[in-house]
């Protein structure tokens, strides 16, 4: 496995600190940037990348090295990260010398614990010496020609800057990133997010041999350079033993809302609004921090939100967002210009433990407040089994059922108010936001019959209009 070593420290790694960390092995190995000088690399003899630092991060929010790291660390940290290439032996050793270094220097720890040294790291391997392909992605562990592979073994594998950067450049050139750990990891939810649909994959190595696909559950084989389903004798993909296990947390569940939103493309447009009245209205709080990678490194800022999108567009944006540690709560926003002005697409999930009340006599009044001042297009809320820290097990899990769905005023008034306020159902939607332009609320259940499925079904049939998949 590709070894990642995290030094988390009080202090920022300068650049004398950095100098020191890097000669952890020796004079005879040469450093040089990479990725527009967003990363340090150590280089072999032949020019092979053998450890890649990547630019410390300042993070701001609680309880973010805990949630992905399984350590509690005080805020705000310098979060430095140092990932070794499987190509030389020494590698390993040699990313836990240079944080070991950072971490002694600047007065902070290690992760994985233990995996720190002081003591210079010699890199003897004739592997040094062979050249890197061309075109290699830094650190990325197999490259073919239809496939990125990367090797991973952490907790909770997150979507990093740098995983971030590799499925864009894969994605630019036509090609798949597959990211390979044991049965024991978890995914965050941005990163199960990114990783959705083909020719991504999670590929979950199985303790009985071979491996499956974490998400899906397909037996995988390695054939023509890339992982791909096991067909049986009907040429159907086999489904893995290990994926119909039961997952751990019994009774936990997660919650989660879908919504889109419409504003006027002005100077004085504010995003994050939608989200954050969510968030307050499901926890009582805003969120605590966003970023467009993880760790989430920064305090929740609407204000500084709405500035990164003005500035990336016509581009579209997408960012993270997380709640305090105590009240686990994860969104994915999307921002993306269109004809008529600012679309704004977030998936917010709430985990909740077996003895926790999930807050559904709070949704209709926040359809209300959505409708009547966040421009608010539709909204799906679902229910169903999740870990209430939110990250993701390669297990099957019972999917999601709906429990109310959410038409905004535009929504209405092409559908027709008469119309829509007569759904061939057994349901009676109610009428929120402003009287002159309302929206309806369709409450479909608790989140425990399957069979809302069908109901919202008829429901956006009656509607003529669709919502986006669930995650």
């Amino acid at each position: 496995m590709t070894k990642d070593v995290i030094a988390l420290t009080p202090k920022m790694p300068d650049a004398a600190a950095l100098l020191v960390a890097l000669a952890a092995g020796g004079a005879e190995l040469d450093a040089a940037p990479a990725g527009d000088g967003a990363v340090v690399q150590l280089l072999g003899a032949g020019g092979r990348p053998l450890v890649s630092v990547e630019a410390p991060v300042l993070v701001q929010v609680p309880g973010e090295a805990e949630r992905l790291l399984g350590t509690p660390a005080a805020t705000p940290v310098w979060w430095t990260e140092t990932r070794a290439s499987t190509a030389v032996p020494e590698a390993a050793e040699l990313a836990g010398a240079v944080a070991g270094r950072l971490a002694e220097v600047l007065g902070g720890a290690v992760w994985p614990e233990g995996s720190g040294r002081l003591t210079p790291v010699p890199v003897a391997s004739e592997a040094s010496a062979a050249p890197a392909p061309v075109g290699a992605l830094p650190t990325v562990d197999v490259v073919t020609e239809s496939t990125a592979v990367v090797l991973a073994d952490r907790p909770v594998v997150p979507l990093t800057a740098w995983l971030s950067d590799v499925l864009r450049t894969t994605a630019a050139f036509g090609a798949a990133l597959h990211i390979v750990t044991p049965a024991h990891c978890r995914l965050s939810l941005p990163l199960r997010t990114a990783l959705t649909g083909a020719p991504n994959r999670w590929v979950v190595q199985d303790p009985a041999g071979g491996y499956y696909d974490g998400l899906s559950g397909a037996v995988l084989g390695w054939r023509d350079g890339t992982f791909a389903p096991v067909r049986d004798a009907q040429d159907q993909p086999r489904l893995a033993a290990a994926f119909k296990r039961p997952a751990a947390g019994a009774g936990e569940r997660r919650l989660t809302v879908q919504l889109r939103t419409e504003h006027p493309a002005e100077a004085d447009t504010l995003l994050g609004g939608a989200l954050e009245t969510a968030w307050r209205t499901l926890t009582g709080e805003a969120p605590a921090g966003w970023g467009t990678a993880e760790p989430v490194n920064l305090p929740w800022s609407p204000r500084q939100f709405t500035d990164l999108a003005r500035g990336r567009m016509p581009e579209p944006t997408l960012v993270t967002a997380v709640g305090r540690p105590d009240r686990p709560a994860l969104a994915t926003a999307r921002v993306t210009r269109t004809a008529t002005g600012v679309e704004e697409d977030a998936t917010l999930s709430l985990g909740y433990g077996p003895s926790e009340e999930v807050p559904l006599a709070a949704l209709e009044g926040l359809a209300e407040a959505l409708v009547s001042g966040h421009g608010l297009v539709s909204m799906l809320v679902s229910l169903g089994p999740g870990r209430r820290d939110l990250s993701l097990v390669p297990r099957f899990e019972t999917p999601a059922v709906p429990v109310s769905f959410t038409l905004g005023a535009q929504g209405v008034a092409e559908a027709t108010l008469t119309q829509a306020r007569r759904p061939p159902l057994a349901l009676k939607p109610a009428q929120i936001g402003p009287q002159r332009r309302p929206g309806l609320h369709y409450p479909l259940g608790d989140g425990t019959d399957p069979a809302a499925w069908e109901t919202l079904s008829t429901l956006l049939a009656h509607l003529r209009t669709a919502v986006p998949p669930l995650p």
